[in-house]
């Protein structure tokens, strides 16, 4: 009776000891915002809410890449703690100057899907990890869409919204639309500004 006792003891003990260990979130979640390179936006407003537990604005301000190809998708951005629901975003695209801006919530099972693991090569091998990394891409025309990955190049599409476009005042970004127009100005006029296709 004594040694059943004691036997208790020990795999009460190492439950116990094995729940601690478990973190309740197992990884932690970033998010960037991305433009494609030439079409750079000026993030005015990024919300994130948490419903019932937080809602917080974080500082993006000037994006100019990085949809795609090998730096790519990624950007400014910081963690998301805690894990949100709803996203409202506002950016200044300097190439059509127009404002767009959207609401949205975050697709269904998210959070399950980064999650789960994905494998990522270094220089010491490969190895897996949870896609921990939220990427959101502002292209013309207002198209937003939603990666998610753990490292460039492993990235998979989870969404792709479009936001409306807002009347809005320019003349807060005159300087800035010189300044893009006098280093993008070129490109834009040999290839335009796609607002489909992204």
């Amino acid at each position: 009776m004594r040694s059943l006792g004691f036997f208790l003891l020990i795999l009460v003990g190492g439950l116990i000891s094995g729940c601690a260990s478990t973190p309740e979130n197992d990884s932690t979640w970033y998010v960037g915002v991305a433009a494609p390179k030439h079409y750079s936006v000026w993030v005015r407003h990024f919300e994130l809410e948490a419903s019932g537990v937080r809602h917080w604005r974080m500082p993006i301000g000037m994006v100019e890449c990085c949809w795609k190809g090998p730096n790519g998708p990624r950007g400014s951005g910081g963690s998301l703690e805690p894990f949100p629901d709803y996203i409202g975003i506002e950016w200044f695209s300097f190439a059509e100057q127009k404002t767009y801006q959207r609401l949205f919530s975050l697709p269904d099972g998210l959070l399950e899907k980064m999650r789960q693991p994905a494998t990522y090569t270094t220089s010491l091998g490969s190895f897996q990890r949870p896609r921990d990394m939220l990427t959101i891409g502002l292209a013309p025309g207002g198209t937003i869409v939603l990666w998610i990955k753990n490292q460039i190049g492993n990235e998979i599409e989870v969404a792709r919204l479009q936001a409306n476009e807002v009347d809005k005042d320019v003349s807060p970004y005159k300087v800035g639309i010189e300044n893009y127009l006098e280093e993008h100005g070129d490109y834009l006029e040999q290839h335009g500004v796609p607002t489909e296709g992204w």
